[in-house]
Formats: C-alpha cells, structure tokens, sequence
C-alpha cells in the first residue's frame, strides 16, 4: 500500500513539472501579433523635433518602445519594453519619425496586434558606424561628442541594436527595418551597397530570412525646403531597391523642414513617419485608415 501510495505520488509530481514546464514554454512562443521594427540613422531619426500640443497626450499602450539605452529619469532600463512615450531612443533626444510611425500602425492595426520599435541612433553619423567592419576605424577618428553618444551604445551601435532585437525576438516578431541616413555620406555612391551590407549582417545575426523583413528608407529634405543634401535622393537612394530587394524609398516632398539645411520641423517629423507607416501597412497587407490624409509614400 505504502509502495502504491508513493508511485501515485510520484506520479502526480511528474505531471505536475511535466504541465508546469509545457506552459513555460508555451509562455515564452513570441506573439506573432507583436510586430517589431528596428530604427537606425543619424539626426533625423535621432529625433530632435519639440512635442507640440497635439503630439501630447496618452499614448496607446499597444505601441511599444524597447529601451537601448538606460533612462534613470524615467525609470527606463535597457532591454526593456515601455509604452512609447518620448524619448524613446536615448534621453537627450526628443520626438521623430519613429514616434509618428509607431503611433499612426496602431492606429490602423486591428486591436489585437501591437507594435514594438527600437531605435538605435546617433547625430552626425556615416553609415559606417553600423558596420561590422569600419564602426572601430571610424568611431576612433570621430569627433568627442560623437564619441560620448556611442559610449551609451558601449561603442558599437550595430551590435547594441543586435543586442535588443534577440531580447525582442523572444516576445515578438521582426517585420522591418527603418532607416533615414545619408546626410552625412551624401556624396558616397557606395551608400546602397553599404546600407546592403549592414541589412545581411542582421539577417544573419537575427536568423531572419530577408522575404519577411522589409526595409524602409526616407528620403532627405529636399531642395524646395532647403535641403543641401537634396541630390542624394536622386543619384544615390533611388538605386536602394535595386540592390536591395524588398527595399522602399519613402518621399520627403512636401515634408517641412527647419531652417536649416538638414531637418525636418515637428510636421515634418510628424508626415515622414506617417509615410513610413502607410508604406509598411501596405507592404504588410493592412489598410490605412485615414482618407482625410493623402498618403504620398512612395515605391521606386
């Protein structure tokens, strides 16, 4: 009796871890209603645009900001989802087209999906700087404020984006990529192959197959706001998707820009990500919701 009463034990506490460790792992399957998008670029990206008072106010909880960096004021630490109120790349930054992108997908994903971004970005940058092969070579060369921006980034902002995204791969899935950078390579005709490179390093880094995982990239400010770096568009991002399949280019004409040579305003912050948002809902299969607004993103 005595031998029988401990193999029913036994037995019971086998199914018990047995259950236990089945919903553990059932727990811990990414949700693949959780889109995850991966931003990297210089200023622009970055984010230097001042809320204004329409940009403030609840943001919806469905859309989600992963920190790369440590955030003591707001309680952020790195590695970490929050709902995606500015910053959400590092604390000295304010809002940009990934706020505006992030905000406009929930708004026209049915409810049940979320989305999820992580923004790597860093002022002034070449592309080089994610580039598994020259970040070293060309971060030792650059410029002390730079320096200190990567530092939060332990001097590698391609390898800490690569950090966040296997942390992110484990409650979501990778849809895309968002990319606005080239002020700083305007010139360089190597830029697509570059941009290229960079985009197979993290395939291969993330276990990605390239089919799923588009890659946006926005057009720099144009020559009818003043944009000194306006010939990039034209010479050197339109041969993106040439090299680059499953690549899209999105318009920055009509976007506003400051009075300088080189940034968008808060509307024109506010538009870009809009667009980014209307081509990746396309691309993803889902409609925008918003007639009131023409969208101008577009395919080349």
């Amino acid at each position: 009796m005595k031998t029988s009463s401990k193999f029913g034990l036994m037995l019971a506490i086998f199914f018990v871890f047995s259950f236990s460790d089945s919903f553990a792992k059932k727990a811990q399957k990414p949700d693949p209603k959780f889109f995850i998008y991966l931003c990297f670029g210089q200023s622009n990206m970055e984010a230097g645009a001042r809320p204004e008072k329409q940009d403030s106010g609840m943001v919806d909880k469905r859309f989600q900001m992963m920190a790369a960096v440590d955030n003591p004021k707001l309680n952020r630490k790195k590695g970490n989802w929050y709902v995606a109120e500015p910053p959400i790349n590092r604390p000295e930054n304010k809002m940009g087209p990934v706020d505006f992108f992030g905000r406009t997908m929930v708004a026209n994903l049915p409810e049940k999906y979320r989305v999820g971004v992580i923004n790597v970005s860093v002022a002034g940058a070449k592309i080089e700087l994610w580039s598994k092969d020259s970040c070293q070579s060309y971060l030792s060369k650059a410029e002390g404020w730079m320096q200190n921006i990567c530092k939060q980034y332990d001097g590698n902002p391609y390898q800490r984006l690569v950090e966040m995204a296997r942390i992110a791969q484990k409650d979501g899935v990778i849809k895309g990529i968002l990319i606005h950078q080239g002020e700083s390579n305007s010139t360089d005709p190597q830029w697509p192959n570059k941009v290229k490179a960079i985009y197979d390093n993290l395939m291969k880094d993330l276990n990605l197959k390239p089919k799923n995982v588009s890659l946006l990239a926005g057009e720099l400010k144009t020559k009818e706001e003043h944009g000194i770096c306006y010939a990039f568009n034209t010479d050197i991002l339109i041969n993106l998707p040439k090299i680059l399949p499953n690549s899209y280019i999105i318009s920055s004409q009509g976007v506003k820009g400051t009075t300088d040579q080189y940034h968008f305003n808060t509307e024109g912050m506010r538009e870009l990500g809009r667009r980014f948002a209307v081509q990746m809902l396309k691309i993803q299969g889902f409609k925008y919701n918003d007639p009131a607004v023409p969208a101008i993103a577009t395919t080349k």
